[in-house]
């Protein structure tokens, strides 16, 4: 059993939370940076805000039941994607349709939507969760955590060759999602 396991599912306690961030706060950090950064410039959100933010959603979720490192990351990069849509949401709320970011998709859906935008992304991962659930874990963990294919493929305990059908499957119903939109 990882520390992280044995940390979120220690019998007759609460979860720790805070060490499990505190293991985990340098790579969640990383995954942060990468995910603000390929928001392009004008956008004000830290990675240290965004990880900060995502813990205090977390702490404050009312039925939280972390079932080991991989639930974890589903569930952080899941509260990544929400704050960040909020984040969008509230500064294009200005102007309908000013100050939206958009956003490079490069690695995760075909170069023909590279100029898609989050908020987007938000609404076809939605429809996405209503087909198959792991398919849009799988999308979160990648594009809102940073993680590998490879990497997901362990947290989900599938094989890497699963992993990628997924993959494959998502970015297509995505793309197609996107270019509707």
């Amino acid at each position: 059993m990882s520390e992280i396991t044995r940390l979120l599912n220690e019998q007759g306690k609460e979860p720790d939370l805070k060490g499990v961030f505190e293991r985990l706060y340098p790579e969640l950090k990383n995954l942060a940076r990468a995910r603000l950064a390929s928001m392009g410039s004008g956008q004000t959100m830290t990675p240290t805000a965004l990880v900060h933010e995502a813990y205090v959603k977390l702490v404050q979720a009312d039925q939280l039941d972390l079932k080991g490192r991989r639930h974890f990351f589903a569930c952080a990069s899941k509260a990544m994607r929400n704050i960040i849509v909020d984040y969008l949401r509230s500064g294009s709320a200005q102007k309908r349709g000013g100050d939206q970011v958009a956003i490079t998709l490069t690695e995760n859906l075909p170069a023909e939507t590279q100029t898609g935008n989050i908020l987007d992304l938000d609404q076809a991962l939605d429809e996405l969760d209503q087909l198959c659930p792991e398919q849009r874990e799988l999308v979160e963990m990648k594009f809102f955590s940073g993680l590998s294919v490879r990497e997901i493929a362990e947290l989900m305990e599938i094989s890497n060759r699963t992993a990628w059908r997924h993959w494959q499957r998502a970015r297509a119903f995505l793309h197609a999602r996107i270019a509707e939109g």
